[in-house]
Formats: structure tokens, C-alpha cells, sequence
């Protein structure tokens, strides 16, 4: 037996099977490197066009059925509903724009009068840990430049009309194009069947998402008002800047109702200057929020969603670093799309089982009809 020569064997040539694998493994890693590319590169224009679906699915069977009535002996034609659907939406959005604006401003000029008080309040929280800790403490906030940032906040809502006038561009050629929707997914798939069940799968998304919307709109109205009115019984200002934050806010899943809590009372604290009211303050929001969020939201959501509590984290966060905040406010309707479809698909069912709430992932497509 030679002593120079080696006992290990070469390792065995990887199968053909391996190889497509490995191979299979790479393309998908190239593609979603080159799908995350454009979402973030398209953001603007992506967001805009997502938004515009939602508002055209929320109003598209409205205004079908608007355009089968009449009146007398005139009948409502569909491109006159859409016109009307197109007018309406994108008056709306302008409208809440507007008020965007509007209470971004006044937040702007009242914090930049609050300025010094506000630091002042934040430091003397932690008075109590001495005289050096409240020093740095307000030595540090100091150091945060608030002015530049709200001007740059500021700035930064100036595209908002921007994305309003994108968003109504959309939703108009959507109307425009809804009454070939079916003919083209016929003609398309090649197969009136597998159109029916496509059509049925993005039918049962909509409705998901309809209702989670149409819900989630009335309680966070509800929860705004609510807000505004703790805010104007102790005659504090920005009662209706804290109250849109809050509707705004409660979109955003688990985490946005929380901020917009802290917010409410830190805007109370600098104002009063007073623990106890602030924390008062801060108790009757939190109960709104609770109440609200926590047991009419629920009732009212019913089996809407069944999306599971980890999964809305993973989507708020994954969305939230794509899209920033509008990703966040969007993450949940994704959520239901992408369950929805991969629950449809073999392969992706496992996906749809670890994204469903009971690992029961959506059936109501195949069976648009079940009893709910």
C-alpha cells in the first residue's frame, strides 16, 4: 500500500436532478432580486395603481348596479355611471387631501410653537432620576433637528396630490375598460372554465378585502371622532389633527392604533404640562382604542380575513421596508391576495396554510356558494 496516496474517494459528480434543482433554486433567488428591484423602483406608480384597484373593486359592483336602473323612461348608461363613479372618487380624494394638508399645516405651526415647551415636558419626565439625567435628556432632544424634519415632512406631502391625480387617472381607465374584463380573461386563458375559476378566485379577493376595508373605514371613523372629542373636552388644540392621525393610523395593523396613542398623549402632555391630565388622557384613548379595536372590530370582521397575527408582522414589516408607509397600509390587502391565490395553487398551498389564521387557507373560490 503506497503511503503517499489518499484513502477518501472523490466526492461523487452531482445528478442531473441536483443540478436542475440547484438550478431551479438560483433563478428564483435572480428573480425575486429582480422583482424587489422594481417594487422599489416603481413604488410611486405602483402604489398609486394598487390603490386605484382597491377604490375601483369597492365601487365596481356599486356601479353596475346603478346602471341597470331607470329612471322614467330613460335608462342610466354604464359609461355615464362610470363617469359619475370616476367624478365622485377623485373629487373624494382631493377632498381628503386637501384636509391632509390642511391639518399637516397646522400641525407644522403649532409644533414649531411648541417647540420648547415640548422639550422642555419630554425631559421632566425623568426628573425623577435626577437633575444630570433630566440635563441630558434635554440636552439630547435638543440636539433632534424638529424643524427640518417637519419642513421636510412637509415637503414630503406635497406629493400626495400628486399620487391623488395618478390614483384618478387609474381608476377612470379601469372603469373605462371593466366591461371587457371577462372577455379579455376568456380569450386570454383560451378556456371559458379556467376563466370562470380565475374570475372566481379574484372574485372571492375582493370581497375579502371589500369587507376588511369597508369595516377597518368605519371603526377607525369612528375611533377618530371618538378622539377628537377626548381631545375637545379638555380644550386642547389640534383636536381634529389628532383625530385624522388616528383614523389614518388605525389602517396600519397592531402597531398603528399604539402610535397614534402615544402621539395623542404626547401632544396632550406638552400642552397641559400636567402628569395626571396627560395620563388621563392617555387612559381614555387607550380604552377608545381597545374597545374599538379589540372587540367591535372583531365582531364586525367576523371570518373576513383569518390571516395569522405573525404573518401581518412579517407582511407590515416586509412592505413597510418596500413601500415605507404606504406599504404599510397596504399590507394586509397584499396579505389577502397572496393567500387567496397560493391557496388555489398546489404548489404554494403550503404558503397559504402558514399565512391563514387556523392554517385553514381560503376556499370560497372554489366553492363561491358555501354558506358563510
Amino acid at each position: 500500500m503506497n503511503a503517499g496516496h489518499s484513502n477518501t474517494s472523490p466526492s461523487p459528480a452531482p445528478t442531473a436532478v441536483e443540478r436542475l434543482r440547484i438550478q431551479n433554486i438560483l433563478l428564483g433567488i435572480i428573480a425575486f432580486a429582480v422583482v424587489l428591484f422594481v417594487l422599489v423602483q416603481a413604488r410611486f406608480i405602483l402604489i398609486s395603481l394598487a390603490i386605484a384597484i382597491i377604490l375601483f373593486s369597492l365601487t365596481s359592483e356599486a356601479i353596475s348596479s346603478i346602471a341597470r336602473l331607470r329612471i322614467g323612461s330613460l335608462r342610466i348608461t354604464n359609461w355615464v355611471a362610470s363617469m359619475a363613479a370616476v367624478l365622485l372618487i377623485s373629487g373624494a380624494l382631493l377632498a381628503l387631501s386637501a384636509l391632509v394638508l390642511a391639518q399637516l399645516n397646522s400641525v407644522i405651526t403649532i409644533a414649531l410653537t411648541y417647540a420648547d415647551q415640548g422639550q422642555r415636558a419630554v425631559a421632566e419626565l425623568f426628573r425623577w432620576m435626577g437633575a444630570d439625567v433630566e440635563d441630558a435628556i434635554l440636552n439630547s432632544v435638543r440636539s433632534i433637528e424638529i424643524t427640518g424634519w417637519l419642513r421636510s415632512a412637509a415637503g414630503q406631502a406635497g406629493n400626495l396630490l400628486s399620487a391623488t391625480v395618478l390614483v384618478s387617472l387609474f381608476v377612470g381607465f379601469l372603469f373605462a375598460e371593466r366591461v371587457w374584463f371577462s372577455t379579455k380573461l376568456v380569450n386570454l386563458l383560451g378556456d371559458a372554465q379556467k376563466a370562470e375559476r380565475v374570475g372566481n378566485i379574484m372574485g372571492s379577493i375582493i370581497r375579502r378585502v371589500n369587507h376588511y376595508l369597508l369595516v377597518k373605514t368605519a371603526v377607525s371613523a369612528v375611533t377618530g371622532l371618538m378622539v377628537w372629542a377626548v381631545m375637545m373636552i379638555f380644550g386642547l388644540e389640534l383636536a381634529v389633527a389628532m383625530g385624522v392621525l388616528t383614523f389614518v393610523m388605525n389602517y396600519i395593523p397592531n402597531i398603528g392604533s399604539i402610535i397614534a396613542t402615544l402621539l395623542v398623549t404626547l401632544v396632550a402632555y406638552v400642552q397641559v404640562d400636567d402628569v395626571s391630565t396627560a395620563g388621563l388622557i392617555f387612559a381614555l384613548t387607550a380604552v377608545v382604542q381597545f374597545v374599538n379595536g379589540n372587540v367591535i372590530d372583531p365582531m364586525l370582521m367576523g371570518r373576513a380575513l383569518r390571516l395569522s397575527s405573525f404573518g401581518i408582522i412579517i407582511s407590515l414589516a416586509f412592505w413597510g421596508a418596500v413601500w415605507g408607509v404606504p406599504g404599510m397600509f397596504l399590507s394586509v390587502p397584499i396579505m389577502v391576495a397572496v393567500m387567496i391565490v397560493c391557496s388555489h395553487i398546489p404548489g404554494l398551498r403550503p404558503v397559504a396554510i402558514l399565512l391563514s389564521r387556523e392554517g385553514l387557507p381560503d376556499t370560497d373560490a372554489a366553492n363561491p356558494r358555501r354558506p358563510r
